[in-house]
């Protein structure tokens, strides 16, 4: 159910029994039972409640119904306290009670049976007492737009049963799984690295959230081992892995000593969002992200997207009393590595209720979250999937659907990177103790779009001794930066493709001449299965070194720039204001088709037009010069069609290195 609604329910707790019963149909200061005795118990039943005394409160109440069967006031008490403790059945037997005793007096009764029946799965007899609580007289508006709410919940579950989604759960076993929890998965974006939390029980029954991970064996997964150099003696829980698994984000929160396990790690709320990043094979010491993403309030469950540059989270803004909201956030890393402010993610995503558990999908196109503020449930937390527009916005909110979704809370999915397996935890029997982490064949209809990879490694042409390097991927359609990531001290790196899209391909080292290359999805589904491996040898700068400009293209015979060019002469401009001392020549090369000078003639129009846009970004002409040289030096020979066009390129070679 909703937040608000929760407060709306507690609200009323004992508020018609009172003694004023100002809700009721009663006289004031009068009850529907003259048994004194039953009264007497009644009320301490009360007191014991309002001191939070459960117990002694339940035992007085029973009392009561034991001494007058047919006085309504401590069933409707029995009921309220039911319901906190979320014991539906005893809840509705209790208010069922009322409704047949007093329904004239106690017409509120009809909601609060329909919502304990609501939240039993009960979806048309909620529905008919729903309506029942609506055709009474004198009713606040704020009741009467939640029971509408309840109703539209309660038509849209008993048609999500009729019409189930194909859903079979298989425990991850014990290579995974323990008698302790395990919940919130991450995996990276090849489907080879599976991360964690488990709430691990100490020998004094003292419980602490850890990491642990898995590696992929074949069909199945290694025995999960704790990663030290991360977890504390507090609670670190929720991690996300970037793409190519060597960043980490996670939330740690303060423990009963008020710190949050490693004196080391500074809050500023009582939980917050940490980073960590993977060198010579380590996770480096945790450090908190700091403002503006974490504030004074509660920031968790973060998620950070394949593009390397998006992070989404869950916020908590607290009070005196608690969270007065929970809804999902987003934050940009600008260009100098900072977290720009936080933006609230609209409607289609947040609600009047709580958001939790977001996960963004490596397409970087679906996000996956929990929520209980939507009449499109089963009741309680549910998940939902939301897809990204084409203004960038994102979509309505949809219901994964039934038994994905039930009438008790379901969160902290995950959705591999190919969509066809989806993660999460359950404490359904049959498995090894509380949650257990579970796998399913996610249904076609919730599936993100369909992605792939590239998967390689970067190192020095002369010395083969592997690079760490930049990495970004460029839309060639929109001239937008895609993605940003690195490769590593071992010169590897994973990124991501999705399906629709041109790829400009760049890799950049200060003291080396960058790489460029391009990978076409743009009408063609791309496969994961089929992941693009690279071996990228960068060249340190050095007179006479050459590299092709892989993304310049001219229509057949023309020689005037594409639009598609402007990314890859903007990285010539970059790379030029970078390195000042050096001089370049620009050259054209084509194939060996046609007129031999009109081949050197467009070669040299096509370098020239290169040459011009860089003048154009601020690049002083006399650092370079331009050169057409038709089909006197080809890569391959002009015996093929593939040959050819590889013939067909721009290059550029350092003349001086100043």
């Amino acid at each position: 159910m909703r937040g608000s609604a929760c407060i709306v329910l507690l609200a009323f707790v004992f508020l018609l029994t009172s003694g004023g019963f100002s809700q009721s149909g009663l006289p004031p200061g009068t009850y529907t039972s003259t048994n004194k005795k039953a009264i007497k118990n009644f009320e301490k039943g009360r007191n014991h409640y309002e001191n939070h005394q459960d117990k002694e409160a339940e035992h007085f109440l029973l009392k009561a119904i034991e001494d007058d069967p047919n006085f309504a006031e401590p069933h409707i008490a029995l009921g309220y306290l039911y319901m906190e403790r979320k014991e539906m059945e005893k809840a509705i037997e209790q208010l069922k009670s009322v409704v047949s005793i007093a329904p004239k007096y106690f017409p509120k009764c009809f909601y609060d049976l329909g919502l304990a029946e609501l939240l039993s799965g009960k979806y048309s007899d909620a529905k008919s007492n729903l309506q029942s609580f609506l055709g009474t007289a004198r009713i606040p508006q704020v009741l009467k737009d939640q029971a509408n709410f309840y109703i539209k919940m309660a038509d849209f579950a008993a048609n999500a049963i009729k019409n189930p989604k194909p859903f079979t759960l298989v425990n991850m076993g014990t290579d995974i799984n323990s008698a302790d929890d395990e919940y919130f998965p991450s995996i990276t974006a090849d489907g080879k690295l599976l991360m964690f939390t488990r709430n691990v029980s100490g020998k004094d029954g003292s419980l602490q959230e850890d990491f642990y991970q898995s590696k992929k064996t074949g069909q199945g997964w290694s025995l999960s081992i704790p990663i030290r150099e991360v977890n504390s003696n507090g609670n670190e829980g929720a991690p996300t892995l970037s793409a190519d698994g060597k960043y980490m984000f996670f939330a740690s929160c303060m423990n009963i000593m008020g710190n949050y396990g490693d004196e080391t790690r500074k809050g500023f709320g009582s939980c917050d969002i940490f980073f960590t990043q993977i060198s010579n094979g380590k996770w480096t010491r945790p450090v908190n992200i700091g403002p503006p993403v974490n504030t004074a309030n509660w920031e968790t469950q973060p998620s950070f997207s394949s593009d390397g540059k998006t992070l989404y989270f869950v916020r908590g803004l607290e009070t005196k009393g608690g969270l007065k909201e929970q809804d999902i956030y987003v934050s940009t890393i600008d260009e100098k590595g900072n977290f720009g402010n936080p933006v609230k993610l609209g409607p289609n995503v947040n609600s009047s209720g709580r958001e939790e558990s977001v996960f963004i999908h490596p397409d970087n196109q679906t996000l996956y979250f929990s929520s209980d503020g939507r009449p499109e449930s089963m009741g309680g937390l549910d998940i939902y999937l939301s897809r990204r527009q084409a203004d960038g916005s994102w979509g309505p909110a949809v219901n994964l659907g039934y038994p994905i979704n039930t009438v008790n809370d379901e969160n902290s999915v995950l959705v591999n990177p190919n969509g066809q397996l989806a993660y999460f935890a359950t404490n359904r029997s049959g498995g090894f103790g509380g949650l257990d982490l579970y796998q399913f064949d996610f249904p076609e209809d919730c599936r993100p779009q369909k992605i792939s990879y590239i998967k390689g490694k970067v190192y020095d042409a002369k010395t083969s001794q592997p690079l760490s390097a930049n990495i970004e991927l460029i839309d060639l359609e929109t001239q937008q930066t895609a993605v940003k990531s690195f490769s590593d001290d071992k010169g590897s790196f994973l990124t991501v493709l999705t399906s629709g899209k041109t790829y400009l391909v760049n890799v950049n080292r200060q003291k080396y001449l960058f790489y460029s290359d391009h990978f076409n999805f743009k009408n063609q589904v791309a496969d994961y299965t089929k992941p693009i491996i690279l071996d990228i040898p960068l060249q340190p700068i050095d007179t006479g070194m050459t590299i092709e400009l892989r993304n310049i293209f001219f229509d057949v015979d023309k020689y005037d720039l594409k639009p598609e060019s402007n990314a890859e002469c903007n990285k010539l401009i970059d790379f030029l204001k970078t390195n000042p001392g050096i001089k370049i020549e620009i050259s054209g090369h084509t194939d060996n088709d046609g007129n031999k000078k009109e081949n050197q003639l467009l070669s040299e129009n096509r370098a020239k037009a290169v040459f011009e846009a860089v003048v154009k970004g601020g690049i002083s002409a006399d650092r370079m010069k331009f050169k057409g040289y038709g089909d006197a030096k080809p890569l391959l020979p002009n015996t093929s069609a593939e040959n050819k066009a590889k013939n067909r390129r721009t290059e550029v070679k350092v003349v001086l290195v100043g």
